[in-house]
């Protein structure tokens, strides 16, 4: 019994055991109308997460698996996941099955297979979610299960399989001589200039188990020719909704039979296109919601119009122009290397909430107002359906965000990146030498602007925050005068993760004199972007799906 009078959840060990792994920690202040108390020292929040013990498995435990799948040999498999163990059922022995018995609701139900009483729709659901060679092992666990991966949607993804290339194709030939079908998602596995297989790829895009394909991933980067595509990519025009194309090259006349009406989410990693070819892609997706464009080339300028797209990011590898032309629909414009210089211009595109992350060197026109290198230059009207922006700075400079912040009045959520290091200024133009001396004086500079702006922020995020002077002077501003601030972070080294340190900053920003009452102010030793001139901001969106975050900025360290 502990002094709460509960009884631990284990027993203690004999012996000390090892300090468990910690997760992230963090520092945080409250508010003293959450706290009901005086804020007078900062409070740290340290979660620990103690690892889960492990049961021994028992000899029955270790009896051979059986073959319960003709079609592939025992030696494609690898063994079953210990997550699994626990439902090792033999299917040819009807003395070992456990037959769900029924739910009393007074039961542990701790030995009680559950899981096979589902009705088989949703089990077949649960199957296609699994990894490939999990969801072909499911018919190993009792006789109930073996017809159901066959009549299950199946996800045909060859990252679950041995690295082998020839071995991949293999198992994939073979699953799709067994699987009757539909396949829901096929991952085509990078073949590293195993030529001779070029007819097996065509061969499995042709298998009548594909007709009703949703999800296509082909990825060619291992080959430095960048080879098109073969035409089977191209007959899913009624059914393909998610399309993923990485290290090949689209020839004009491949795109001119590029017709998707279902498509949804169009994701070119690192693809040789033209200009024309991008553009007619584009116009022959009638329903598009998701467009990534990473690390491509072959092209200058990318024209967006759409009257389906949500969400558009780019990356080029060199300097580039965008032009938002018409895009009705649009909610977030993102630039995912911030280095990059690349020249943007939205001429219609009413509805953006999202927009970053603005590069060192980029321009954007935003109807008539002009934001060049980070800073606003000309504005003539306001951009007010953007709540959402992230920056990239050399140095924080308080006049450059007040300008931007009345470009768009109503943002809601700010994220601010600036180096972790010191930058060297022989790197930098002379412009940027200038922003870099600002020490962020803002009382008697600002003082008329503090009477009549209205901060409307909500959440600001501070990355690489060291504590400096001139970036003590900038967080205070929002301290003191943003009243509808729920919550800053200010993201640390971990040398500055000492009480000391976060001490020092309550008091040199005044977190007692807050505008905003109700603030939270964090300190915490979130993931630092070390790479920061190469921009990677946005480094953790891998996947075209990952553009339907509503915040994407706001990445889980």
């Amino acid at each position: 019994m502990d002094e709460d009078g509960e009884a631990p959840l284990l027993p203690p060990p004999p012996v000390p055991a090892a300090p468990s792994p910690r997760r992230r920690r963090s520092r945080l202040f409250l508010a003293p109308s959450i706290r009901g108390t005086a804020l007078e020292s900062p409070i740290m929040v340290t979660e620990v997460v103690a690892p889960r013990t492990k049961k021994r498995r028992t000899e029955a435990d270790r009896r051979e698996e059986p073959d319960g799948i003709e079609s592939l040999p025992p030696q494609d498999l690898q063994p079953l996941p210990p997550a699994m163990g626990a439902l090792r059922l033999h299917p040819e022995s009807t003395s070992h099955r456990q037959e769900p018995p029924p739910d009393t609701g007074g039961g542990q139900g701790e030995h009680v297979d559950r899981i096979s009483s589902l009705p088989d729709v949703i089990l077949g659901e649960i199957i296609s979610l699994l990894p490939t060679e999990d969801g072909v092992r499911t018919q190993t666990l009792a006789s109930r299960w073996r017809h159901l991966w066959l009549s299950s949607p199946l996800n045909l993804d060859h990252k679950s399989m041995p690295p082998d290339r020839e071995a991949q194709a293999g198992i994939i030939s073979r699953i799709l001589a067994a699987h009757p079908g539909p396949v829901r998602r096929f991952s085509v596995p990078r073949l590293d200039g195993l030529y001779h297989l070029d007819a097996t790829v065509d061969a499995w895009l042709r298998s009548p188990a594909l007709d009703c394909l949703q999800e296509l991933e082909i990825n060619d980067r291992a080959t430095a020719l960048r080879r098109s595509l073969p035409a089977s990519a191209f007959r899913f025009t009624t059914t393909l909704r998610v399309f993923t194309m990485s290290g090949c090259h689209l020839l004009d006349e491949t795109v001119e039979t590029f017709q998707f009406h279902q498509l949804r989410q169009l994701s070119l990693y690192d693809v040789r296109i033209s200009e024309v070819a991008l553009h007619g892609i584009i116009s022959r997706c009638p329903v598009l919601e998701y467009f990534l464009l990473n690390g491509s080339f072959g092209f200058r300028c990318l024209r967006i119009n759409s009257p389906s797209l949500k969400s558009v990011a780019i990356s080029s590898a060199c300097s580039g122009e965008l032009i938002i032309e018409d895009a009705p629909l649009l909610q977030r414009l993102l630039q995912l290397q911030p280095r990059c210089v690349l020249n943007v211009s939205v001429i219609s595109a009413p509805k953006v909430e999202t927009l970053g992350c603005l590069g060192y060197d980029s321009n954007l026109l935003f109807g008539t107002s002009v934001i060049q290198k980070s800073c606003a230059f000309s504005f003539t009207t306001v951009v007010s359906s953007v709540k959402i922006l992230a920056i990239c700075l050399y140095s924080l400079n308080l006049d450059m965000v007040i300008n931007l912040m009345r470009c768009f009045p109503c943002l809601e959520k700010l994220y601010i990146l600036v180096p972790h290091g010191k930058v060297s200024r022989n790197f930098l133009s002379g412009k940027h030498r200038d922003l870099i001396r600002c020490n962020n004086l803002w009382r008697r500079k600002h003082h008329d602007l503090i009477r009549c702006f209205d901060i409307r922020l909500k959440k600001d995020v501070l990355k690489n925050y060291r504590g400096i002077k001139a970036q003590v002077n900038f967080a205070s501003f929002f301290v003191l005068n943003a009243k509808m601030l729920e919550l800053m972070r200010f993201e640390i080294s971990k040398h500055n993760d000492n009480e000391v340190f976060i001490a020092e900053q309550h008091r040199l920003l005044q977190l007692e004199n807050r505008a905003s009452r109700g603030a939270q102010f964090y300190f915490t030793t979130g993931r630092r972007c070390h790479r920061y001139l190469n921009g990677c901001y946005l480094d953790h969106i891998m996947h075209v799906s990952d553009l339907s975050i509503t915040d994407p900025f706001e990445c889980v360290h």
